[in-house]
């Protein structure tokens, strides 16, 4: 008896098992299966989130051979004129949601953006394809969790246009439907679904 997957495969190179589980759900609306592939990839200091994803990518697709996808996603705030941006991962480890909102203390201007870059990259392409996705909304006053275990970043702190919710109090297929990542996963999947 012979095994046919039926869709197509992809492998998703990061560490983060929470982006993986937002991606797995995205991905098979596509009927695309998604394969997790640990190890640190390199992540140049860049104001570019494109640039890092690429290099990323080209990094991991050295050490497997295999085709991929890395994503860097960044949070851009109006009032700290785009901080901490494609360096969100950093501030995140270093002062975290609390240190965010006493940067925001008494000012009113909330508006913030997450931006998302899915790289792709194989053995039949020169070099990387990028698809972008974006989220915007606001930095609520106080941290705000709901019950999923997969919360993680700066999701209890932003609450995107149209809800009412932060990205911490939605279900993954509710931070779906809003997510900058997942978007740039979708124009990645219809992309990728297209017949060779």
């Amino acid at each position: 008896m012979k095994f046919q997957l039926k869709g197509r495969i992809i492998f998703f190179a990061t560490d983060n098992i929470h982006k993986f589980d937002e991606a797995r759900k995205v991905l098979a609306e596509y009927k695309i299966a998604v394969g997790m592939l640990r190890g640190k990839a390199l992540e140049i200091q860049s104001d570019s989130l494109e640039e890092i994803a690429k290099t990323s990518v080209i990094d991991s697709f050295k050490r497997c051979n295999l085709p991929l996808i890395v994503e860097d996603a960044g949070l851009f705030m109006d009032a700290l004129n785009g901080f901490p941006g494609p360096y969100a991962a950093y501030a995140y480890k270093t002062i975290g949601n609390r240190g965010l909102l006493k940067l925001l203390e008494n000012i009113e201007n909330r508006k913030a953006k997450f931006h998302s870059a899915i790289a792709y990259y194989s053995a039949k392409l020169k070099s990387p394809i990028c698809f972008k996705g974006e989220a915007a909304g606001e930095i609520t006053k106080e941290e705000r969790r709901g019950k999923r275990e997969s919360i993680f970043g700066f999701d209890p702190i932003f609450k995107p246009i149209k809800s009412n919710k932060t990205f911490a109090e939605m279900t993954t297929v509710e931070k779906n439907k809003y997510s900058h990542r997942a978007q740039a996963l979708r124009k990645f999947a219809e992309w990728y679904s297209k017949p060779a």
